[in-house]
């Protein structure tokens, strides 16, 4: 699994001008993405990578100050641009195998105790940030 988490003062993502996720923060925006031979354990894994990430200011985590997370499934994360002008797509898992894993992500997060707001898989969505930083980092697990 790979995720791109922002810290953000502010978060927010609309489907179809409705706003189906938000948070205000400090807090992370996370777009996540599942390739195929992902499961269950690493969406345990990247779920407590994200709530233990010491990248909120003075190095606290999530789980520190209860900061809120806003979750966004991400498929283009695993698009592969070396050759050519059209990335491939062929290392990101299909619908199938990824909704399920990036709802166990969001899940775990919340087993842990965090307050997750998150987009719809599959839709087309417009996400809004104010990056507070700016912080952003690649998280592979």
């Amino acid at each position: 699994m790979r995720a791109v988490v922002q810290r953000v003062s502010r978060a927010s993502v609309s489907v179809a001008g409705r706003v189906v996720g938000e948070i205000e923060g400090p807090g992370l925006l996370v777009l996540v993405g599942v390739t195929h031979d992902d499961g269950p354990d690493k969406a345990r894994r990247l779920a407590a990578k994200l709530w233990g990430l010491r990248v909120l200011r003075d190095e606290k985590s999530c789980s520190d100050v209860n900061a809120p997370l806003l979750v966004v499934s991400q498929f283009t994360l695993y698009g592969d641009a070396r050759k050519g002008r059209r990335p491939t797509w062929t290392a990101a898992a299909p619908g199938p195998v990824a909704e399920p894993l990036v709802d166990a992500v969001v899940h775990e997060l919340r087993v842990l105790g965090a307050k997750v707001e998150t987009g719809e898989f599959g839709a087309d969505m417009e996400v809004a940030l104010v990056n507070d930083g700016p912080i952003t980092l690649v998280v592979d697990v």
